[in-house]
């Protein structure tokens, strides 16, 4: 499909009082249908205690989803990983790997909520040291027979996984980054720096940038994928998917602030507070197939991304627009998009 590929991002988010198992049915059935579709990957997010929403946690998630939708590629998007130990991390995603047949991305961040850091007993100071270590563990763990490592929450003593991943020497890493100086570590650490679903195209434009300077300072090329996750809802013009979309996404951005999202973004675009209206502005894909298709193509140009997670699914919306929207995407947009390329 052109040089563009398309992964659909499932956050599996739903209200207080949803039934989860109809969520659980609803979120397999996205799953068929993205594989239908031709879709290429497929990305789980992760919260833990998100109250006011329920959602399903990503590894269990992603072990299961891996057989409804057995050639799409399976994206944690993202691990939060300075609330984890690494030997634990390294044997789950190995098993994902594994189990999956060497499909797995490990998409990981540092996170960002008081809430997670206290109940795993950290905190957010700590977040980017033990994140780093974490990392670093992970990759020994993967591409060595026996580590010794010594980190500030956890020693490896001569240790050696239980099970290996089947991609070698390791799985991709992405890096999901929202601040100047995560994108910098994304360059050291990563394969690619995941762009994230909530800042303007202007402020990513200068931050990729940044990035191809921190990649050269490592010596490192331009990575063969350059994920961007984006909200989407295609309908027959501008105004009617604004409409259609608002009630969701002004519910879920609202939330998104209250955990304190906007803290972790560059300070000229840090508000996710901001009226519908003002949110919409560069930040969210919404209108007719021939917008959205040039909004994808200028991700291309403009900033070098092939790879799009795209969400279609926010909490509260009915299903069959979520299964509407997929299907108009790929039936519409993505020819649109490859005539444009």
């Amino acid at each position: 499909m052109g040089v563009m590929k398309y992964g659909i991002g499932m956050r599996t988010q739903y209200g207080a009082d949803s039934d989860m198992q109809t969520g659980f049915e609803e979120q397999m059935e996205q799953a068929r249908l993205a594989e239908k579709l031709g879709f290429h990957s497929l990305m789980k997010s992760s919260h833990l205690a998100g109250h006011p929403l329920q959602e399903f946690q990503q590894l269990p998630f992603l072990g299961r989803v891996m057989s409804e939708a057995p050639s799409l590629r399976l994206i944690t998007g993202v691990v939060l990983l300075s609330l984890h130990k690494p030997l634990d991390m390294a044997e789950q995603l190995a098993t994902i790997d594994v189990m999956s047949g060497g499909r797995l991305t490990f998409g990981c961040g540092l996170g960002y909520r008081d809430v997670e850091f206290k109940a795993f007993g950290t905190n957010s100071k700590e977040r980017v040291k033990r994140f780093e270590e974490n990392l670093e563990a992970i990759k020994r763990l993967w591409t060595e027979d026996r580590v010794s490592m010594t980190g500030s929450h956890f020693e490896l003593d001569d240790a050696a996984l239980s099970l290996k991943p089947l991609q070698q020497p390791m799985p991709p890493i992405w890096i999901g980054a929202n601040a100047d100086a995560a994108i910098h570590r994304a360059a050291r650490m990563a394969d690619a720096w995941f762009i994230n679903p909530h800042q303007r195209l202007d402020t990513i434009e200068r931050q990729v940038e940044l990035y191809k300077r921190a990649l050269d300072e490592e010596g490192k090329p331009f990575p063969d994928d350059l994920p961007a996750a984006r909200e989407v809802f295609v309908a027959n013009s501008r105004e009617e998917a604004i409409e259609a979309a608002k009630p969701f996404l002004e519910a879920k951005y609202k939330i998104y602030h209250q955990w304190g999202q906007d803290k972790d973004m560059p300070a000229d675009d840090n508000d996710l507070s901001l009226d519908y209206d003002e949110l919409l502005e560069d930040r969210f894909m919404l209108g007719s197939p021939d917008e959205i298709a040039e909004q994808v193509i200028a991700h291309n140009k403009r900033l070098g991304v092939n790879h799009m997670i795209l969400s279609f699914h926010w909490v509260g919306m009915p299903q069959s627009l979520t299964l509407e929207s997929m299907t108009r995407f790929a039936e519409e947009v993505m020819p649109l998009v490859e005539q444009g390329l």
